[in-house]
């Protein structure tokens, strides 16, 4: 791979000074040429006139943060970045490179994640030039090498998680819950594939993930499930818990001696009343324990 080579290019304004005294010069004696009817001034004349033409070719700007590549007869020459009015050897080609900062707002991709469930996903991906010498030489168009590019990892990094992890182990990393740990390595490997191409990746972001359309409704109703088992969970183990309070602070204080009966009728209208979705009505007892 070609490396950047950094080089300075001569002040355009000290050139265009000694240009328009050679154009000058060369007007003068054409005149002075065709006044005496002499060939040689007449020559010399023309001759200082195409030579300031050519001169002139070699002035180029180069503006806040873009660069100019320097290619002599198909030979890189190396890369000018100072900001301002320059000059160089006219033969050179001076192809225009942009440093600024770039924004990849990605399509939406419909892939398979690694439960094989399909989902929609896109990416936002800021990149910028850093390399110019190889995002010239090495690849054909850089521009569309970043879009393949940025497709193919957001492709692989979606087969490579599950949407949700849903049952599996609380650790594990998945697409909705591991966001921060999925751009890192999505920025990660972009960063490998840009390389090549002397791209450098300041930041990308997943700023679409759904699952497609096809199961959505059926995906949806999945989670309201999950979510109202872990729900329900909580709850049984919180009421558990005071269960086990009562009766052990009942017990602890002798208020009142219980069966082992009537303790399995206590924690069962207790954990009615604690477990239940809607408000309980209590009923009094009047009587004994065993009416």
């Amino acid at each position: 791979m070609i490396q950047e080579e950094t080089r300075g290019a001569w002040s355009g304004y000290a050139v265009l000074f000694t240009n328009i005294i050679l154009y000058i010069a060369a007007v003068l004696i054409f005149i002075v040429g065709v006044g005496l009817k002499a060939a040689l001034p007449i020559v010399g004349g023309i001759i200082l006139l195409l030579i300031s033409i050519f001169i002139s070719i070699g002035f180029f700007v180069v503006n806040p943060n873009q660069a100019r590549v320097l290619i002599l007869f198909g030979k890189y020459k190396g890369t000018v970045k100072t900001n301002g009015f320059c000059w160089a050897n006219p033969f050179l080609v001076k192809k225009c490179i942009s440093l600024r900062a770039r924004n990849l707002n990605g399509q939406k991709l419909k892939v398979n994640d690694n439960m094989g469930n399909p989902i929609e996903i896109a990416a936002v991906v800021v990149w910028q030039v850093s390399d110019t010498a190889r995002a010239s030489f090495d690849v054909d168009d850089y521009d569309e090498y970043v879009v393949v590019q940025s497709e193919a990892a957001v492709r692989h990094l979606a087969g490579s998680y599950a949407y949700d992890t849903f049952d599996s182990e609380e650790d594990a990393i998945s697409l909705r819950a591991g966001a921060s740990q999925v751009n890192e390595m999505l920025e990660k490997e972009l960063s490998e594939r840009f390389d090549r191409a002397g791209i450098e990746v300041i930041e990308a972001r997943i700023s679409h993930l759904a699952y497609a359309p096809e199961i959505a409704e059926a995906m949806l109703r999945r989670q309201q499930a999950s979510a109202i088992v872990a729900a329900r969970t909580q709850i049984v183990d919180g009421a558990v818990g005071m269960v086990h309070l009562a009766l052990e602070k009942l017990a602890k204080g002798g208020v009142i001696e219980l069966d082992e009966e009537r303790k399995a009728s206590m924690v069962s209208n207790l954990l009615v009343v604690l477990c239940g979705e809607s408000q309980v009505s209590p009923v009094v007892n009047a009587g004994t324990l065993y009416q």
